[in-house]
């Protein structure tokens, strides 16, 4: 399904953009004629082996250019793994509040709420995804529990879509509020209807349907979305190529494929919707999942084999 979002900014409003050092040990030569004629040609045959020396290290600088420039390239990599270490640290902290927005506009609101499932209650917090559309305006995926939370992080920009990636309340619990206050779209899978009715009603239904190997068109966005199964029938996933990035829902989370509440509902069909649809996107793809840190493609592609 192809769908382009229109715009329903409102007159005058606003948008905002958002050595060690060597050291040399001296001796003075005190001793009689003698010793110091053997201490000359000690001193001779030093030097040439300093000369040798001199030659080898010469040598050792020449060919030193190639390993040199391995050593900053492996150097490159370590800063590299470094910030990553320090930015993976950083996200670990599972706290309510707000992350970014990263270099690609994409910020995280974590809320807290109860997760009803299977006759027992969860304390969770729940991951909300913002990513700019345009300079104007947002997509929202997977609004959790506290709408204000959301829309505080949205500020004064538009708000295009919201998109769910399933319909348990950890991923639909805002999305009315957001979509009346914002006059938002929700997008979501036909067959989540029956859990949205549970949460939301028969009255307010979600104005768009999405299916795997659809696509949307929002501001300037191209959104390819996935059928992830598992978790439920109509568990999708949203790939934004433009970002390297896919926002997996409850399927796929840092270290692990996605439970609900303490179980798995269908593990076969969700590990065969990770290793098909999620894992075979490029390695350097970002995994930003329904809970916990994000994650990329080749740090989960490292454990899939456990995970069979």
């Amino acid at each position: 399904m192809f769908w382009k979002r229109k715009s329903k900014k409102q007159d005058g409003q606003e948008a905002t953009d958002s050595a060690a050092e060597v050291a040399e040990d001296t001796t003075e030569e005190t001793e009689d004629d003698a010793v110091a004629s053997e201490d000359t040609a000690e001193g001779e045959e030093t030097a040439e082996d300093k000369a040798t020396g001199a030659e080898a290290e010469s040598g050792k600088d020449e060919d030193s250019d190639g390993v040199t420039e391995a050593d900053e390239a492996d150097e490159a990599e370590t800063r590299k793994a470094a910030k990553a270490e320090v930015e993976d640290e950083a996200d670990e902290a599972e706290e309510v509040g707000v992350t970014g927005p990263d270099s690609d506009g994409i910020i995280r609101v974590r809320t807290a709420g109860t997760f009803e499932f299977d006759g027992e209650k969860f304390d969770v917090i729940n991951n909300t995804w913002i990513i700019e559309a345009d300079k104007d305006g947002v997509v929202i995926i997977d609004p959790a529990h506290d709408a204000e939370a959301i829309m505080e992080a949205v500020g004064d920009r538009e708000v295009y879509l919201v998109a769910c990636t399933n319909a348990y309340s950890t991923h639909i619990g805002a999305a009315l509020a957001i979509a009346q206050e914002t006059e938002a779209d929700i997008a979501l899978h036909p067959r989540e209807m029956r859990a949205w009715r549970r949460i939301h009603g028969a009255e307010h239904r979600p104005e768009i349907d999405v299916e795997g190997e659809g696509a949307l068109d929002i501001g300037d966005l191209h959104i390819d979305v996935l059928a992830l199964p598992g978790t439920t029938s109509g568990t999708v996933g949203f790939y934004v190529s433009q970002l390297g990035a896919v926002f997996s829902g409850d399927t796929l989370r840092k270290g692990e494929p996605g439970m609900v509440g303490n179980t798995y509902i269908d593990y076969t069909t969700q590990l065969a919707s990770i290793g098909e649809n999620l894992l075979s996107l490029p390695p350097d793809t970002r995994i930003f999942p329904d809970r916990g840190p994000s994650t990329s493609v080749e740090a989960e592609g490292r454990n899939f084999d456990s995970w069979v």
